[in-house]
């Protein structure tokens, strides 16, 4: 008994020939389409070359813009004035000595004109003796002491530095960049309590009430424990927490801080910036102990805040509707989201709660009552939307009360969706979403929340979010399985 043997078709043409396997795709050709797939992957790796080409070019251009980049101007400035303030601090010092020197010689000068003129007259009337010689002599050596002693002068220096020094570091906004997530990433759906769960109480490991996280690339967490009137660090890998900033009570002293909505790291200053709502105003906190807060900005019913990497600070208004930008420097700050009054339309907001500024300076906002999430691009006059949008509910197009939002370097939102208590990621451009964790109904379970409020990547990819009802963070790790 034989079995007909039978050749492998080709992928193109479904006819019995001669056909040779292609190494990478693992499909079968004959001989004519072969070549033609040869061809395709030829003009694909042209495609990619063409690319590289393109990249190559922008990378040698911004390499030739370097000479003009706002930082090195900023350096070189910097440079020009501690230069100035040098040499101004040494001239004035020169001429205080030369003005010391002068007063001191010209002391000596008078000595010696009243001593050549008691000898002068002594002379002329021939009448003096061995005393009289002797007092002049000592006279004499006295001036000649004080010429050959220099004047009572000596260089001080002071303790307060007359430049600062600068340094370059990067900016510590929320920017997302693990580069373990992606858009089929997933966590496991048992959250693990790592800070809280014991309610209403000031212990440091107890939380009332917290609203804002940050997680910095030390894995340092840090909480803005909103009714204990203090921001908590908490060192994840060591179980030991400490209270940062206020804790003395609620208050506007210049050691407390009153109902605080959210917190970030500005590394290059080594501090905390911090939403002290309940007083209306922005404070930097040392990070060192025994240095308290400055105000830094006043009058703004701040929720929630970031910054970008040029250091640049944004803040948003909840009663104003607005996001606002301040550099150095600015008194009054720069609207980029909002501003247009209270309402839905593309160009206004209804109670912007917390933000996120991306790598390209798009600032995305919660827009609370709005039940959405909006994007708006650097210079825009109005939003994108890029999560909810479709009216209050709970199903994958909506949005109930969103709160803490970040984006991952994908441009993958993440939401915490407050009122559906669960986290939500809406791939880019997608027109709905997708639960990442929660959504189990109200409850203090391992897998619920109860008001998700806010949320933050650490630099592994676990995700942290703020159960706000329940007095804890949980930590949702990465599955990998």
């Amino acid at each position: 008994m034989t079995t007909d043997y039978k050749k492998p078709q080709c992928l193109n043409c479904p006819k019995d020939k001669t056909t040779s396997k292609c190494t990478g795709c693992l499909q079968d050709f004959c001989y004519n389409h072969l070549t033609y797939h040869r061809q395709e992957l030829s003009r694909q790796l042209e495609h990619i070359e063409l690319n590289r080409d393109v990249v190559n070019q922008k990378l040698h251009k911004q390499t030739n813009l370097v000479s003009n980049d706002k930082f090195l101007k900023q350096i070189n400035q910097w440079e020009q004035d501690s230069i100035k303030i040098i040499q101004q601090t040494a001239n004035e010092c020169r001429q205080l000595l030369m003005d010391y020197r002068n007063q001191y010689y010209d002391k000596i000068e008078i000595h010696l004109k009243k001593f050549s003129e008691q000898i002068r007259e002594i002379r002329q009337e021939n009448n003096f003796d061995e005393t009289d010689l002797n007092q002049f002599k000592e006279k004499f050596k006295q001036i000649q002491r004080q010429l050959q002693q220099p004047p009572n002068v000596s260089l001080k220096h002071d303790m307060t530095p007359l430049i600062y020094k600068i340094s370059v570091v990067r900016s510590s906004g929320k920017i997302v960049s693990s580069k373990n997530i992606n858009k089929n990433t997933k966590w496991k759906q048992n959250g693990l309590t790592v800070v809280g769960g014991n309610v209403g109480d000031k212990k440091l490991n107890q939380l009332y009430f917290p609203q804002g996280i940050y997680i910095d690339n030390d894995d340092l967490i840090y909480i803005a424990d909103y009714e204990n009137h203090r921001i908590v660090e908490w060192k994840s890998n060591m179980n030991i927490s400490r209270t940062i900033a206020g804790g003395n009570g609620q208050g506007n002293r210049i050691d407390q801080i009153n109902s605080p909505t959210d917190v970030i790291v500005d590394k290059s200053n080594d501090c905390l910036l911090i939403c002290d709502a309940g007083n209306r105003r922005v404070v930097r906190w040392s990070r060192r102990i025994n240095i308290h807060q400055e105000t830094i900005i006043n009058d703004i019913d701040c929720i929630g805040l970031t910054m970008d990497n040029k250091g640049d600070i944004y803040v948003s208004d909840c009663l104003k509707n607005e996001v606002r930008r301040w550099t150095q420097g600015d008194i009054d700050g720069t609207i980029v989201a909002g501003g247009n009054g209270k309402g839905d339309k593309l160009n206004q907001l209804s109670c912007p709660t917390y933000i996120f500024v991306d790598e390209n300076y798009a600032v995305y906002v919660s827009d609370c009552n709005n039940n959405r999430v909006m994007k708006w691009i650097k210079d825009a006059k109005e939003g994108i939307i890029v999560a909810g949008g479709q009216g209050q509910g709970d199903s994958l197009t909506q949005l109930s009360l969103p709160q803490g939002v970040i984006v991952d370097h994908l441009g993958n939102v993440y939401v915490a969706d407050s009122l559906n208590h669960r986290i939500m990621r809406w791939l880019r451009d997608s027109h709905e979403g997708s639960i990442v964790v929660g959504g189990n109904k109200e409850g203090e379970k391992a897998n619920q929340f109860n008001c998700s409020v806010s949320l933050s990547l650490d630099r592994h990819g676990n995700l942290y979010v703020v159960d706000y009802n329940n007095h804890r963070v949980q930590k949702f790790d990465i599955d990998s399985s």
